[in-house]
């Protein structure tokens, strides 16, 4: 496991953050390799909350943050005791939440500072999940994901179909600014997988009673099938 730590200096508050991104790679040493992301941090600020007394409080982030975190630490078991066909590498990235609505140079920090240094790293694929946990979960394909990378959604949503899982819908319904963009920019075809129909969004509503473990199985399953299938190999038309 490694660490990449960094600094974010908010100049309107004059505060500066240490930020770090947490990096665990399974059989390092293939070439063939595949990239899982989620972010860690939990917003800063309840600034949806309905009532303004407590907006400024941070949120708990139950789905915002933890669910797509608690998906990836069990795959990180699973890759540990079962070695997958391929390279595998899980991102967790820092200061995704950070900033304030309308202002998106403040978010997404950790994926950007990624991005910006990580060299010669290429994956054949890279798949972030975020929000993943909404008891009534109900999972569209994201905008940009699917105007810059259809071959790597068409694998997500086919293997979701394959398995059965309802709650992958074939429309297009959002457009989010997550950790994929940063990556995508880079030259990492990355796709979204994420439940953008939160009604605790960004509120201090956003606690485990709203989250589901059958949610977290779902897109473990899938997961779990893209990894260890053979679209990961390279066996199939893909970027």
């Amino acid at each position: 496991m490694q660490e990449q730590t960094f600094q974010y200096t908010d100049e309107d508050a004059g505060m500066t953050f240490d930020l770090t991104n947490i990096i665990a790679s399974f059989l390092p040493d293939r070439r063939q390799r595949i990239m899982l992301g989620a972010h860690w941090d939990t917003r800063p600020r309840a600034d949806r909350d309905p009532d303004p007394l407590v907006r400024e409080q941070p949120i708990l982030g139950a789905n915002d943050g933890a669910s797509g975190v608690a998906v990836l630490l069990e795959i990180a078991r699973l890759l540990h005791e079962y070695p997958p066909p391929v390279g595998v590498d899980i991102i967790l990235f820092d200061g995704e939440d950070y900033g304030q609505e309308g202002d998106i140079d403040r978010y997404i920090l950790g994926s950007t500072h990624f991005a910006a240094n990580m060299g010669a790293y290429r994956p054949r694929f890279g798949i972030v999940i975020d929000m993943i946990g909404d008891s009534d979960l109900a999972i569209y394909k994201e905008h940009y994901s699917v105007a810059l990378c259809s071959p790597v959604v068409d694998l997500v949503w086919n293997t979701a179909d394959r398995l059965g899982l309802e709650a992958f819908h074939p429309d297009v319904e959002y457009a989010v600014w997550d950790d994929h963009i940063p990556l995508l920019r880079a030259g990492i075809p990355c796709v979204l997988v994420i439940d953008f129909d939160y009604r605790y969004w960004h509120t201090l509503e956003d606690t485990p009673d709203k989250c589901s473990q059958e949610s977290l199985a779902i897109v473990g399953e899938l997961l779990t099938h893209v990894i260890y299938g053979q679209e990961a190999q390279g066996e199939r038309n893909l970027p």
